[in-house]
């Protein structure tokens, strides 16, 4: 059997195919700040109560620097991590009635 010539240097010419190189770069998510704000009708004792009752590993004492701070400064950071548990917390604290900021990211 006569086969053309450029069927039989394909059958018998080596064929290189190049290697892709893959590289997974891991994306991470972005924290996010739950913020509660200064008002005046909030008692120091109600916001205390509501960091300690829905934030995790939440402290008195450090319950009380936070309401301390949204006092004095008009705002404090109360919480920062993933976008989900933020919004939760978020939610938790304004449904208590905190004025709270808009979730920032981290």
């Amino acid at each position: 059997m006569n086969l053309p010539s450029y069927i039989i240097n394909m059958a018998t010419s080596p064929t290189v195919t190049q290697e892709r190189s893959t590289v997974t770069v891991p994306k991470t998510y972005p924290n996010y700040k739950v913020i509660v704000l200064n008002d005046d009708f909030n008692t120091f004792q109600h916001v205390a109560q509501c960091l300690m009752k829905y934030i995790p590993g939440m402290t008195t004492d450090l319950a009380w620097e936070l309401t301390n701070q949204v006092h004095y400064e008009g705002l404090a950071v109360v919480w920062v991590g993933p976008q989900e548990q933020a919004e939760l917390y978020h939610q938790q604290l304004r449904r208590e009635g905190l004025t709270m900021a808009p979730l920032e990211k981290a």
